[in-house]
């Protein structure tokens, strides 16, 4: 599909609704009238990108009915792409067409989202667990930027305090290790294993494993 396959289909979709439409009017791919209403302005793509964002921001200087309109997208990670750029023209106040061929070949539009205001809802519940993971984590070890691989989170945190209790004794209950470090759910974090640290020996019984070890040494202990 090219850009210029877009505009038929978008010209139809604004038709149906009683606009007149051009197209490649002074910088804009597609511009539409219906008596004394705002313009209505189109810009086509064949993907989403921060110069397609731009482009349309600039456009909300002469109208606030900004569309992006792109092709309907394929694939698993292009599809969940879309849920981000919905947000995002959301955000920006844009409104989104997508383009999908038919069983015929044929090229119909449908709009997935108007210009508007847009005043997203804030979650207590991410802001709770967000809160919950800043209290959690001992002191600051993380340098803001770094990647996913190599962050300390307080989880990690409590895993290298039981690891470190561990760490001196041959093994150890985890009703221990959960009053001797102050890591209450510590027999959970040690039953679950995430990082294959921990050798369950019993019934609430553990001992730290070779990797263990190295996750310690490499860590500093927490």
């Amino acid at each position: 599909m090219r850009e210029e396959d877009l505009y038929p289909p978008v010209k139809a979709l604004l038709e149906r609704q009683g606009y007149e439409v051009k197209g490649e009017i002074g910088a804009a791919d597609v511009v539409a009238r219906r008596g004394e209403e705002p313009l209505v302005i189109v810009e086509l793509k064949l993907r989403f990108s921060l110069g397609l964002y731009h482009q349309a921001v600039a456009r909300q200087a002469i109208s606030d009915l900004i569309y992006l309109a792109v092709p309907r997208p394929a694939g698993k990670t292009a599809r969940r792409a879309l849920k981000d750029n919905l947000a995002m023209c959301r955000r920006l106040g844009l409104g989104l067409i997508l383009v999908r061929l038919n069983g015929k070949g044929d090229a119909l539009a449908e709009v997935l989202c108007d210009p508007g205001p847009y005043a997203p809802r804030k979650s207590k519940t991410k802001q709770a667990r967000l809160l919950r993971e800043f209290d959690r984590l001992v002191g600051d070890p993380n340098r803001g930027g770094s990647t996913r691989g190599g962050i300390v989170t307080g989880y990690r945190q409590d895993a290298l305090r039981c690891a470190a209790y561990l760490s001196g004794r041959d093994q150890a209950r985890g009703a221990e290790v959960a009053r001797e470090t102050g890591v209450i759910h510590a027999t959970r974090l040690m039953r679950d294993n995430h990082y294959s640290w921990f050798d369950r020996l019993g019934t609430g019984v553990y001992a730290l494993t070779e990797a263990g070890r190295h996750g310690l040494a490499h860590w500093g202990g927490g």
